[in-house]
C-alpha cells in the first residue's frame, strides 16, 4: 500500500494555443512556442512525480490535455478542470487538477461567494471569484476520502477604470488597493468554503495553488483560518515538513524585480499536522522546482512549481462520504 503521496501546485503560466490572445498587452504565441512551452511543462511534470497536482492559468484545457500526452507520468491520469466562459467579456484563465490516484466523486467549480462575502458596492462581479476555485473528492487509500481545492487568487495587478493610467501615481495606488480588496474579498470567501467544508463533511483537506501573497501575509492567514478551532484550521505545508532549516531554505516560487518570494502554497488540514492528535500523516518534505526562474527559458513558467511530499501512518483511519 502506497505510504508517500505526493502533491503539487504548479501555475503554467498562460497555457493557451497558438494565436490565442491571453492579455490585451501580450502577444499570442507562435507555433514554434507553444510546441516548446508543451515539451517543458511536459518535462517539469515527470520531474515533480507527484500524486495530486492543481494547476493555474489553463485558458485551455485541450492544452493540458496535450502537454499530459508528451508525458511519461500522466498518460493515464484523471484530468479535472473547466474552460473559461466563451461568453465572459474578457478572457479569464481557470484552473484544473490532475491525479493518478482514484477520484470518489465530479469536480465541482466554486465560482460564487458564499452569501455572507461580496465586495463593496459597485465592484465588478461582486459576488463571484475571478477564477473558481476547483474542489474534487480524491482517494488517498480504501476508506479515506480527502477534500482537495485548487485556488487561485486575484494577482497584485492593479485594478484600473476604464479611463486610468498608471503614469498617475493617485491612480496607480487606488488600482492596487482594488486589487487587495478583491484578493482579499476571495480569500476571505474561500475560509467561508473551507469551513463549511470541514464541518459538512469531517475529513482531511488539501488546498493546493497561486495566493498572490506569502504565507504570512494578512490574506494568506485569511485562507489559513488563524484563530478558528483546530479542526477548522489549515497549516502551510511549508512550515509543518520535518527537515525546514531556516538558514539554508531556498525555496520561492518566483521572482519580482529581483526580489525572491513564494506566492505558491500547499495548505492541509490537522490530519497532515503530526502534534496534533486527529494526524493520520505528516508532511515530510517540501521541495521547489525553481531553477528555471534564473535561467531566464521563454518556454518556461514564470513561476517554480511546490511540491510536497506526505507520509501516512499505517494506522490511518477512514473518512468518505459523497459529494452534496
Amino acid at each position: 500500500m502506497q505510504q508517500e503521496i505526493r502533491f503539487a501546485t504548479f501555475n503554467a503560466f498562460n497555457l493557451a494555443p497558438p494565436g490565442v490572445r491571453c492579455y490585451d498587452n501580450l502577444e499570442p504565441c507562435t507555433p514554434e512556442e507553444y510546441e516548446a512551452k508543451l515539451d517543458w511543462t511536459a518535462h517539469q511534470l515527470d520531474l515533480l512525480n507527484a500524486d495530486v497536482i492543481g494547476f493555474q492559468e489553463i485558458f485551455s484545457q485541450a492544452a493540458l490535455k496535450q502537454v499530459l500526452a508528451r508525458t511519461r507520468r500522466y498518460r493515464d491520469a484523471a484530468h479535472l478542470g473547466f474552460d473559461p466562459d466563451p461568453e465572459a467579456p474578457r478572457l479569464t484563465p481557470s484552473v484544473a487538477l490532475v491525479s493518478r490516484l482514484p477520484l470518489a466523486g465530479p469536480a465541482r467549480p466554486m465560482k460564487m461567494f458564499p452569501d455572507s462575502v461580496s465586495m463593496p458596492p459597485g465592484s465588478r462581479d461582486p459576488d463571484r471569484f475571478t477564477r473558481a476555485p476547483l474542489h474534487v473528492e480524491v482517494e488517498l487509500r480504501p476508506g479515506i476520502v480527502i477534500d482537495v481545492v485548487v485556488v487561485h487568487l486575484k494577482s497584485r495587478r492593479p485594478d484600473y477604470r476604464s479611463s486610468d493610467t498608471g503614469e498617475d501615481p493617485n491612480l496607480y495606488a487606488l488600482a492596487c488597493l482594488r486589487s487587495l480588496i478583491r484578493r482579499g474579498t476571495e480569500a476571505t470567501a474561500l475560509r467561508v468554503l473551507l469551513t463549511d467544508m470541514a464541518r459538512d463533511k469531517q475529513r482531511p483537506r488539501i488546498v493546493l495553488g497561486d495566493f498572490n501573497d506569502v504565507s504570512d501575509s494578512v490574506t494568506t492567514e485569511i485562507v489559513l483560518g488563524e484563530g478558528a478551532p483546530l479542526g477548522e484550521r489549515m497549516f502551510d505545508a511549508a512550515r509543518l515538513h520535518c527537515h525546514q532549516d531556516n538558514q539554508r531554505n531556498v525555496g520561492f516560487s518566483i521572482v519580482h524585480d529581483s526580489r525572491h518570494s513564494t506566492i505558491d502554497h500547499i495548505l492541509v488540514s490537522q490530519e497532515f499536522n503530526p502534534v496534533l492528535p486527529q494526524a493520520i500523516g505528516e508532511v515530510v518534505d517540501v521541495v521547489y522546482l525553481n531553477d528555471h526562474l534564473n535561467l531566464g527559458l521563454p518556454e518556461a513558467s514564470d513561476h517554480g512549481q511546490v511540491l510536497a511530499r506526505i507520509r501516512l501512518y499505517p494506522h490511518a483511519g477512514s473518512f468518505g462520504g459523497g459529494l452534496d
